[in-house]
């Protein structure tokens, strides 16, 4: 099937991750991505695995095309130029006035390209008193507050994923994505602006809505109590997570499963704001009893109570899950050099232009002469 985004050519001026996630997003959906990278090594994450294929590379730059061209050379400054010229969009990721001074800036290159949507991601925002400084993820998660809702602040352990990071390369799609729906209107391209900062702080809106409302500083801890959010490990040393939320159907129906229905007029466990309020006594209490069986009789147990609960899974258990096969969240593709390697494929489901996986990553520069030979057909 042809993808939502055929017929729309994006050159990507983006390392690591933020900017490379939005072009492989939008390649999954039909985009044609064409990578500038730097002779050489090209992307760093290139560098981060065998010499043949760099798994962190290739997670967030499938379905793409690779060219080197030399953006510190007059030449190849002027290939880059002619390239977006043929161009609908453009993603880049380096630090504030980087694409300025190479000339490639969104106020000389719209002059020529009326129609392009120029995508910037930087870590703090295009201006302003931080707009220098280099953004990278755990730093995006710190000045976020997003970090602190995810450590313990008096013993803060940084994250094992790249949260930042991928946050501004979705919001940076997602804007990229309105702004080819406005040109449709008027034939008009724009700038769009994210940052690691601006990305991160919105996706904490939740709990910053509730700052503004009571002035109280959210923890860790906040939100765990008022969602009635619960993790124990079982005696056979596995982990899960109980979510009760709401609806008091499924506190009941913990009651019953631990065999507790005194709970249900104890004071402190009456009301959801009770169990709130006591919700270290509570999870005491629980991961008492948790503790005397194995995981997969509990979860059977919470299952036959419609109670909302989960293994906590590590990567090996997510992957032969069966509803994580059912809905084939791996894909196997095809690489010249190692053969068959995995991906997670794009989380969006759509009837008719579904996205789709149809080539693994780029090796450096394979498309320069196929680009460039595109490029000089169409003068």
């Amino acid at each position: 099937m042809t993808g939502a985004l055929a017929g729309l050519r994006i050159i990507e001026f983006a390392n690591y991750v933020s900017g490379p996630y939005a072009g492989m997003l939008l390649a999954d959906l039909g985009a044609d991505i064409i990578k500038v990278e730097a002779p050489g090594k090209g992307d760093p994450f290139r560098g981060w695995g065998r010499v043949e294929y760099s798994p962190t590379f290739g997670s967030v730059n499938r379905n793409k095309r690779s060219i080197v061209l030399d953006l510190k050379s007059a030449e190849g400054r002027d290939s880059a130029r002619a390239l977006v010229g043929t161009a609908d969009g453009l993603i880049e990721n380096f630090r504030t006035g980087t694409m300025e001074r190479l000339g490639l800036g969104y106020e000389e290159l719209s002059r020529d390209n009326p129609g392009l949507v120029y995508c910037a991601i930087t870590g703090f925002g295009s201006d302003g008193p931080y707009a220098q400084k280099p953004g990278y993820d755990t730093v995006g998660q710190a000045m976020s507050g997003l970090l602190s809702l995810l450590t313990d602040m008096e013993n803060p352990r940084p994250m094992g994923i790249s949260f930042s990071d991928h946050l501004a390369g979705m919001v940076a799609a997602n804007g990229m994505l309105a702004a080819f729906v406005a040109r449709g209107r008027d034939g008009k391209g724009q700038r769009v602006d994210t940052s690691l900062l601006e990305a991160t702080v919105s996706f904490c809106g939740e709990n910053a809505a509730n700052y503004f409302e009571k002035g109280r500083v959210p923890s860790r801890a906040t939100r765990t109590h008022r969602a009635q959010v619960y993790a124990f490990v079982a005696s056979d040393g596995k982990p899960f997570v109980v979510h009760l939320s709401s609806p008091a159907k499924f506190w009941e129906g913990l009651t019953r499963v631990v065999g507790k229905p005194e709970w249900l007029q104890d004071p402190r466990f009456e009301t959801k704001e009770t169990r709130g309020r006591h919700y270290a006594a509570l999870n005491d209490e629980l991961a008492a009893i948790f503790g005397t069986d194995a995981r997969g009789a509990w979860l059977e147990k919470l299952a036959a109570e419609d109670v909302p609960s989960a293994p906590l899974n590590n990567f090996d258990e997510v992957f032969n899950d069966p509803q994580v096969r059912h809905l084939g969240m791996r894909e196997d593709v095809d690489h010249k050099h190692v053969g068959r390697i995995g991906l997670v494929r794009n989380g969006l489901r759509m009837s008719a232009t579904p996205p789709a996986i149809t080539s693994a990553s780029p090796e450096l520069g394979e498309h320069t002469e196929e680009v460039l030979a595109e490029l000089k057909a169409r003068k």
